[in-house]
């Protein structure tokens, strides 16, 4: 089994849309039972709450559902839980840097650009929450590339496991 936390600021946009869009391409790929998923905010602006309503639709729109993900924080456990946690930006990595509690855990914290498969593009997933509906559809953008990286990562890790 290998745990994934994706993570961004409140845990209502980018990191539930990472989370709903990698959950539907671990089913198709019938990774389900190897692959845990789950997403967090690095703040506690929104616990409780459900995906933004611009990302829920954007995502519908291409065929994912954001259905049933509740905000949360990060919590110090999460970091003992998961074998990777993933971060939207730069400044949700350098936080969960900061919240690691030892070198193990360090080396847990990853980029989502770390798994694009355009070297060179942007670092960040940029946040659409003030802007307009394009910006969700770029977050969409990025997210498909990024999770299919991510998706060949995880499925080497399992078969060198096996």
């Amino acid at each position: 089994m290998v745990a994934v936390l994706f993570v961004c600021t409140g845990n209502i946009c980018r990191s539930p849309t990472a989370e709903g869009l990698f959950r539907h391409k671990v089913r198709a790929a019938r990774l389900g039972d190897a692959i845990t998923i789950d997403s967090a905010g690095t703040t506690a602006f929104h616990v409780g709450e459900p995906p933004d309503a611009r990302a829920a639709e954007a995502a519908a729109r291409r065929g994912y559902s954001l259905d049933g993900q509740s905000a949360r924080q990060v919590r110090p456990d999460d970091f003992r839980r998961f074998d990777l946690l993933i971060a939207m930006d730069r400044g949700h990595h350098k936080r969960l840097r900061a919240m690691a509690p030892d070198a193990a855990a360090l080396a847990r914290v990853v980029m989502m650009s770390d798994f694009a498969s355009r070297p060179g593009g942007p670092a960040d997933v940029p946040d659409p929450y003030y802007g307009g509906g394009d910006g969700f559809q770029r977050v969409l953008d990025m997210l498909e590339d990024a999770t299919e990286g991510l998706l060949s990562h995880l499925r080497e890790r399992l078969e060198a496991r096996a």
